[in-house]
């Protein structure tokens, strides 16, 4: 899911982190593996493994300067410094003081993990390092809670393994401590802040459950009908939570339905099905209350252009027009004002990096173009600033991971 505030989608990043466990699909599926979606068009199925042709837009902005000329819709790419570390798959949170948490990651794309974290500062554009975890861990969900510390659940430790563990930062202290562990070891999870405090955690396996802030226990929180891996988990008006798409191992391939959770009443429903399978996508929560999802990956279609919207009050999907560029594992955050930014990720798994960047306007239900980012990158994190700009961070280039940063300033299109 996206809201304004947060960190964008570990569901977005994390089908990197599984490669290298779901290879066999690579073997078995067109030599790309994984997880995605499936792409249908209004009127027909499409061919997702090729990009159409974008419309006319610079290859990329000067780097990290603000452009004599650029797209309508506006938008540019800065500094933000550089990181005290090098890291992909990492969470990112933004605090209630509006600092910025990053926490663990890999320090190359198959290689060691780390429990490091470090504060971004808006104000001076800083970064300096913090406390680590008490745990090593990639792949994770971070999740800011009521009382502005930061839960951090499940991920992969440095020989990936599927963890249990959870811990709580405080950024009062500055200090991690641990507090209850999960019931199942989870990855390419989702974790999400219900209306009453608590979190909602879904994914790998089949089980729900919800973390408690006041007593830091967990309880389970009934059953999805599959257990998945790389979905998307979006709250909505109502107070229910959008589980959708993913990637299941048996039998492998991304898959098109989707369930809603009542807080109220514990209990798991199917909601329609979307257009296409897809997982690695991005769900994105709109002013309007409808919920965008756009581009991923499935094994039998490839990357996914394609994007639809789910209405909450029908309950059905339907297909829009498709983004310019095919990609999974990307970023999208809902920017003040309404628009949708997508940033980065990868042409398809194990292929390149990708710097493009697209804007997703609601109220004409179409796909803009805006500066690429100044350095191609998936693995990244994506969060909304309190004064509107984006913090991009980390992630990897086929050769290496990332210490850079770069912020998006809208223009005034937004």
């Amino acid at each position: 899911m996206t809201r304004r505030g947060e960190s964008v989608g570990i569901g977005v990043e994390l089908m990197h982190p599984l490669q290298a466990r779901l290879c066999c699909v690579v073997v078995i599926v067109l030599v790309v593996a994984a997880c995605g979606g499936n792409a249908v068009t209004s009127s027909a199925a499409v061919s997702e493994t090729a990009s159409p042709t974008p419309p006319t837009v610079p290859t990329s902005a000067p780097p990290f300067n603000t452009p004599t000329a650029r797209p309508s819709n506006g938008g540019a790419w800065i500094a933000a410094g550089t990181m005290t570390s090098r890291r992909g798959n990492h969470t990112a949170t933004r605090l209630a003081d509006g600092r910025i948490l990053v926490a663990g990651g890999q320090v190359a794309r198959h290689g060691d993990a780390v429990a490091s974290a470090e504060i971004y500062d808006p104000s001076t554009r800083t970064w300096a390092a913090t406390d680590s975890m008490t745990t090593i861990r990639w792949a994770h969900t971070a999740t800011l809670l009521d009382d502005g510390k930061v839960l951090v659940a499940g991920g992969l430790d440095g020989s990936n393994n599927y963890l249990a563990s959870a811990e709580l930062y405080d950024p009062i202290s500055g200090t991690w401590k641990a507090t209850g562990s999960m019931t199942a070891g989870r990855a390419a999870h989702t974790a999400t802040l219900l209306a009453t405090g608590q979190v909602l955690v879904t994914g790998e396996d089949p089980t729900a459950e919800i973390y408690d802030p006041k007593t830091g226990k967990w309880r389970p929180a009934g059953s999805l009908s599959l257990p998945l891996e790389s979905h998307s988990a979006s709250p909505l008006a109502d107070g229910t939570i959008l589980v959708a798409g993913g990637f299941r191992s048996d039998p492998n391939g991304a898959v098109a339905s989707a369930e809603r959770y009542d807080p109220k009443t514990g209990t798991w429903g199917m909601t329609g099905t979307m257009v296409a399978a897809r997982s690695t996508h991005s769900a994105t929560v709109l002013d309007n209350h409808m919920v965008l999802v756009a581009g991923g990956f499935d094994p039998d279609a490839g990357t996914l252009v394609s994007a639809e919207l789910y209405d909450p009050t029908t309950r059905t999907w339907r297909a829009i027009d498709g983004m310019s560029t095919a990609r999974l594992g990307h970023t999208a955050t809902l920017l003040d004002g309404g628009r949708v930014l997508i940033a980065g990720g990868q042409a398809g798994p194990g292929q390149e990096s990708l710097a493009a960047a697209e804007l997703y306007d609601p109220k004409t239900a179409t796909w803009g173009p805006t500066w690429n980012l100044a350095e191609a990158r998936d693995g990244h994190t994506a969060t909304l600033l309190a004064d509107g700009e984006v913090l991009v961070a980390g992630g990897f280039r086929p050769d290496r991971s990332l210490d850079s940063a770069e912020l998006y300033a809208p223009g005034s299109g937004t």
